[in-house]
């Protein structure tokens, strides 16, 4: 526990930070401390993590409270970057270092050689800084042309030409890990980092010493390593060389959201807001949610969509950005202030699913018939989560007649509201209809008739019960 003299003046020297019994922790220690203060407070260190309290957390908790480094295995779109970067969270506030040190040098235990150089001249006169803790993490986009320079550190020529020998330690230039020391280092992609510089991970994972232009130096960093892959199986272009692998500690698998539930609260959550957003009245019903994320989890059992690339929560999240906002378009085009989507506007879906997915073919046309597919169904699916169709024989009685109804997504709210006012709503052919909007919430306006029209409508065309009739920018459903 930090004393409280120190909270109330922060040591400026060594000899400061002494006096007020700084407690000095390695990395992994002091994540475990905040860990165990946080499980004990039930506090949530992973803000906007949705659908891993039961798997993924847990294990991770595990590989903290063992000291253990991570790699995170999944595929695209699972959360793994923002997991790495929630562990800051872990960190304490601030720590001191030795000011001027490049490495963040612990002023008790210096590991570099112009630190070490520092306390034996000023002692305890030496200066500290503060370091906050978003300035202790580092991350690195693994590509094939990552060096060990990049990493780990080179030999600076300015140096040698100021007349250093090239043995003196004083002469190489930190890479990133050097300058995360006392702090966390993330790796995204690690498969794709070539298999030389990740002989070069290891060995300052477990033996700690490194290799600059063949002078060898002995760097006791204290670093969190933790790493992001997706399955070996998928990523081709490289591979995690096997001692790389031991050394981590826990390798933790991934996954997407396995409820829709879960799917649902990610898309609220991420969805891009605007200011301006209050100058209209959204409401999106709970069935288009499902809805939504119904495309998706179709998506992900697919046979025609290659999985091993997997079927990102971006999908959900843009397809309930674009569904949104035709609605809006549409409001904005006929003059009205509520804003709530409709089954005609899920076509405008295909452009925000097809560059996430990667098909089994390369057949353009054949690729969007495939996602138009995939909508219906999903459609189809939600239908059956709330209604039977057999409930509604009284309303396609009505078409029998030779009634029928037109749609569009250009098309006004009270032209919905109207047709459905034609019949008395007291007769059997009416009520079972109503009473079917009100179990979907949209009874209470004309946009809400509206969408919850067009989906009763496509649910019954998808049961083979009404036709389909498919004219000029806009639909016709008849008996």
């Amino acid at each position: 526990m930090v004393t409280k003299s120190l909270k109330n003046k922060k040591p400026r020297t060594v000899g400061e930070l002494k006096k007020a019994k700084y407690p000095a922790l390695s990395v992994k220690a002091e994540m475990r401390k905040n860990l165990i203060e946080k499980i004990r407070r039930n506090a949530d260190f992973f803000p906007g993590i949705i659908g891993y309290e039961e798997t993924v957390i847990p294990q991770l908790e595990n590989a903290i409270l063992s000291g253990q480094d991570v790699i995170f295995l999944g595929e695209r779109g699972q959360a793994k970057t923002r997991m790495i970067r929630s562990l800051i969270h872990l960190l304490d506030e601030e720590i001191p270092v030795l000011a001027g040190c490049e490495i963040n040098d612990n002023p008790f235990h210096p590991i570099c050689k112009s630190c070490q150089e520092k306390i034996q001249t000023l002692g305890d006169k030496a200066e500290i800084t503060w370091l906050g803790r978003q300035q202790r993490y580092a991350e690195k986009l693994a590509t094939p042309d990552v060096t060990i320079a990049d990493l780990i550190g080179e030999v600076d020529p300015i140096k040698v030409a100021e007349g250093r020998y090239l043995s003196d330690e004083l002469t190489i230039h930190y890479g990133l890990i050097p300058r995360t020391n006392r702090g966390i280092f993330a790796i995204n992609e690690l498969p794709d980092l070539g298999e030389k510089i990740q002989v070069g991970l290891f060995n300052i994972m477990e033996e700690r010493d490194v290799q600059v232009r063949g002078y060898k130096i002995r760097l006791p960093l204290d670093v969190y390593v933790v790493a992001s892959a997706n399955p070996e199986d998928y990523t081709s272009r490289g591979r995690i060389i096997t001692p790389l692998k031991d050394r981590y500690g826990s390798e933790i698998r991934t996954h997407y959201p396995r409820s829709l539930k879960d799917e649902i609260e990610i898309m609220e959550q991420e969805k891009t807001s605007f200011d301006d957003d209050g100058a209209f009245a959204t409401f999106v019903p709970p069935y288009f949610k499902e809805l939504v994320a119904e495309i998706t989890s179709l998506a992900r059992k697919s046979p025609e969509i290659n999985q091993r690339s997997g079927v990102s929560v971006r999908v959900s999240i843009s397809n309930y950005e674009n569904m949104i906002s035709n609605a809006l378009r549409r409001a904005i085009r006929v003059g009205e202030k509520e804003v709530v989507p409709r089954v005609s506007d899920l076509p405008y879906l295909v452009a925000s699913t097809s560059g996430k997915i990667e098909f089994e073919t390369v057949e353009e046309d054949r690729n969007q018939s495939l996602i138009e597919k995939l909508i219906d169904k999903a459609v189809l699916n939600t239908f059956n989560r709330y209604f039977q169709v057999q409930q509604f024989d009284a309303f396609l009685s009505r078409f029998k007649t030779g009634w029928s109804i037109e749609v569009s997504e250009r098309m006004k709210s009270s032209e919905y509201q109207r047709r459905t006012q034609e019949a008395s709503p007291h007769t059997a052919e009416m009520r079972g209809l109503l009473e079917a909007l009100k179990k979907l919430n949209c009874d209470q306006s004309a946009a809400q008739v509206a969408s919850g029209l067009e989906f009763i409508l496509e649910g019954l065309y998808l049961h083979h019960r009404l036709n389909k009739e498919k004219l000029a920018a806009k639909s016709a459903y008849r008996a």
